[in-house]
């Protein structure tokens, strides 16, 4: 399955609002072309060493939005972590690995995350597998990187399909659906793909049990900064 993800949940309304280029007409069966694209693409994540992230985590009591970067040979993530729609007693930056979330609150924090994380100040502890649409999301966000393609004629056999087309970033981009552990429904169309001529990964959306609102994550929506290890964290190369 191409970018086997854990639970996760939310998403953005605006996210929601497909631009005027949009081609919706699937879902249809892949092409061998397509399916090779979807195969491709988190193993692309991984050639490319790192992403610029966007990761749009919504709430009940408000959304969360991290800015950051991941780094898919080293498995860990970081941003800064502010509220939506609630106050910013959360805000601040964040790191991430598959088992452990680091925090760093800031009363003000900045838009983007600096480039070297602070030396002190940061509060860690295990990430949850159940029940948070946040730790949910940054477990996803992960697990959309592999150090080798996945397997495309698996792909349909397992329920992946097209949806249509799209015009994201000034790229004509797939959206495709696949099948995910961890989506709400555990079926092909809880997770959908926006997928390049080139197999390039450019948003992810998925649903969760823990949210009622799918989660969103959108690449290259800055330039990507190397991830920088916070004090305990070690990266796994």
């Amino acid at each position: 399955m191409a970018a086997v993800i854990g639970a996760v949940a939310v998403a953005v309304a605006t996210f929601l609002v497909a631009s005027g280029d949009s081609d919706p007409a699937g879902p249809r069966e892949l092409t061998s072309d397509q399916a090779n694209r979807l195969a491709v693409a988190r193993f692309r994540n991984y050639q490319a060493g790192g992403r610029a992230v966007t990761i749009n985590v919504p709430g009940t009591a408000g959304g969360l939005v991290i800015t950051g970067s991941i780094d898919y040979r080293g498995h860990v993530g970081y941003g800064v972590l502010h509220g939506t729609g609630r106050d910013a007693s959360g805000d601040g930056l964040i790191e991430w690995t598959a088992t452990t979330v680091f925090v760093h609150p800031m009363a003000n924090a900045p838009a983007k995350a600096p480039a070297q994380p602070p030396g002190s100040g940061w509060y860690s502890r295990p990430l949850q597998k159940y029940g948070s649409s946040l730790d949910s999301s940054l477990a996803i966000a992960l697990k959309l990187g592999s150090d080798r393609p996945d397997n495309a004629q698996l792909l349909p056999q397992n329920g992946a399909a097209w949806v249509g087309q799209e015009r994201l970033d000034g790229q004509r981009v797939d959206i495709m659906t696949g099948p995910s552990a961890g989506a709400t429904s555990g079926t092909a169309g809880a997770v959908r793909y926006w997928i390049g001529s080139d197999g390039t990964m450019y948003r992810v959306r998925v649903g969760v049990a823990s949210a009622s609102q799918p989660v969103v994550i959108d690449f290259d929506t800055q330039k990507y900064v190397p991830v920088r290890p916070v004090p305990g964290v070690t990266p796994t190369r």
